[in-house]
């Protein structure tokens, strides 16, 4: 395929049947405020990997609490909450919606150790944290959620989510 540069079209070479070009352009804001204004998740933003090896589990997050991109309010924003023993959740995202979601975290936390007497293992709170993002799918937090865990039997367990609650297993 030969792409042309100044159009930024592709064509295709010559055949007996009919192929169709395609012309993309670059799309355009149609303000200058838009361009600049960018997603929620970048007013404050944040990075969340998670890892895990043989009998272990490895969860990390920047520290970085900013404006968009153009101010650095602090270095010290906390984004990983221990709730249990052996289950860690990275919250990155809106500051405010970190704050509220880690808070209801702790309480769901500790309210299901009192109600069933035992500790909370990774998968319940991938699921609880699931059904937490869902219940509010109409004015979702804006904050994806990382789990990392050892089980019973140490084995480990990770989880992603994006904003309504979609559970993704590694």
């Amino acid at each position: 395929q030969a792409i042309l540069a100044e159009t930024g079209a592709i064509a295709a070479p010559l055949r007996s049947t009919p192929r169709v070009c395609v012309t993309r352009r670059p799309r355009r804001p149609a303000s200058p405020s838009v361009s600049t204004m960018g997603g929620i998740m970048e007013y404050n933003g944040g990075a969340i990997v998670a890892m895990a090896g043989e009998n272990c589990v490895a969860i990390a997050a920047d520290t970085r609490h900013g404006v968009r991109q153009l101010m650095t309010v602090g270095c010290n924003r906390q984004k990983i909450f221990q709730l249990t023993d052996q289950t860690f959740v990275g919250l990155a995202g809106l500051a405010t919606d970190v704050q509220t979601m880690s808070q209801l975290l702790e309480f769901r936390t500790k309210l299901y150790s009192l109600r069933e007497e035992r500790k909370m293992q990774p998968h319940i709170v991938g699921n609880m944290l699931s059904s937490m993002l869902y219940e509010k799918r109409f004015g979702p937090w804006f904050t994806e959620p990382v789990v990392a865990g050892l089980d019973k039997e140490n084995k480990p367990f990770l989880c992603g989510f994006d904003f309504i609650g979609c559970l993704s297993k590694a």
